[in-house]
């Protein structure tokens, strides 16, 4: 059936998608599927992000500046709690299975069936429990420096930036599945269309064109990964893209705050 949706509505529709996708916000409305909402979608998915990112940046300036004494280290809790309560560890998941799927040393098929077990792994626990440490003391010495809350909006939106580019620039590791079905919807010009909303923050804050080319380094690199161990993207390592991705621009975004005040 044609699509008879205005591109308006098309968009509002695509968001809300977003939303329902990657986030665990509460939406109640049935969004129509079809190729045009799942364009708008993707392109929506930094939006998205940093959507969270202003709801963590709210909380930080609530507990850095309205109660000051709030120890770092406590701000840097609430704060990580927070981000893995919005997403709803959706992204922590795919981060999992792909690290036992590696791990497993495994050959392709076999990797695939150990990314569909619902069962997490001695591997995907050492992965979840570091990648949330590493965040955590990130975040903690962030806080800590007064770094600007700005990053806490760009680099969610970054991470979802990278999802979005994956499932865009990435192929598919397999003829089926929902990264498949999305991907017969999309082309280069909504990976454009996704960057609009980075670039925006990079106009009120310079620092962020640094997370910029570190995003795009990192997504050339993970590229490559991927398709050398999985033959392509999945659902899964769309959000173990994220997370990583998310890991990534805190990494640099720290060093550069140091190099900055230092």
């Amino acid at each position: 059936m044609k699509n008879r949706l205005s591109p308006m509505k098309n968009a509002a529709f695509g968001l809300v998608l977003a939303l329902q996708f990657l986030t665990r916000i509460p939406v109640p409305l049935a969004c129509p599927w079809t190729p045009e909402t799942r364009r708008f979608a993707v392109r929506a998915y930094p939006l998205v992000g940093a959507l969270l990112g202003s709801v963590l940046a709210l909380a930080a300036y609530l507990l850095t500046e309205v109660f000051p004494a709030t120890p770092a280290p406590l701000t840097a809790l609430v704060l990580l709690s927070l981000w893995v309560a919005l997403s709803g560890g959706l992204h922590l998941d795919g981060l999992m299975d792909m690290a036992d799927a590696l791990g497993s040393n495994q050959p392709l098929e076999r990797r695939f069936a150990i990314m569909q077990d619902p069962h997490v792994g001695s591997f995907g626990m050492l992965s979840l429990f570091f990648l949330l440490a590493w965040k955590g003391v990130l975040l903690w010495a962030l806080v800590d420096a007064g770094a600007p809350l700005g990053w806490l909006i760009a680099v969610p939106a970054l991470g979802r930036l990278l999802g979005a580019a994956g499932l865009i620039l990435i192929p598919g590791a397999k003829p089926t599945g929902l990264a498949h079905a999305w991907q017969q919807s999309l082309t280069p010009v909504d990976a454009a269309w996704a960057l609009a909303v980075p670039l925006a923050l990079a106009l009120f804050w310079p620092g962020l064109w640094l997370a910029l080319a570190a995003a795009g380094f990192y997504f050339l690199v993970a590229r490559r990964a991927l398709k050398r161990w999985f033959g392509g993207i999945t659902g899964d390592l769309a959000g173990a893209m994220i997370e990583g991705g998310e890991l990534w621009c805190l990494l640099c975004l720290w060093s550069w705050w140091q190099f900055a005040t230092g």
